[in-house]
């Protein structure tokens, strides 16, 4: 099982990827909205901000939520290094149920790119 300082050392890297990225991948990743990745195999949550293509504000909470992200991400610690490491890729994470990704209809089509 994943550790909570791989995991943040994961979001982290998902953020200078996000942040040296280009075209539409870029433009997807150029919200600003607030963020929630819950592990739920370490009963944690990590709240940042998903701004100007890269997420601030990485915090770490136990349990669920606090508050209702505008993006939600629910996966095992496992998952999430997984797939910022390239083992794992996030469609079919996702497809298969082992990702869940909430939010807005329009935040949706926007992060598609992401997939």
């Amino acid at each position: 099982m994943a550790s909570t300082e791989e995991c943040r050392t994961a979001l982290e890297q998902l953020s200078r990827n996000l942040a040296g990225a280009n075209g539409d991948v870029r433009q997807a990743a150029a919200l600003d909205r607030s963020l929630s990745c819950r592990l739920t195999d370490l009963d944690l949550t990590f709240t940042g901000r998903l701004r100007g293509g890269e997420i601030t504000d990485l915090t770490e909470h136990p349990g669920p939520p606090a508050a209702k992200a505008d993006i939600r991400l629910t996966m095992t610690g496992d998952d999430l290094v997984a797939m910022v490491g390239g083992s794992l890729k996030f469609a079919s994470a996702w497809a298969s149920g082992r990702v869940k990704l909430e939010a807005g209809f329009r935040d949706l089509l926007r992060l598609r790119s992401l997939l």
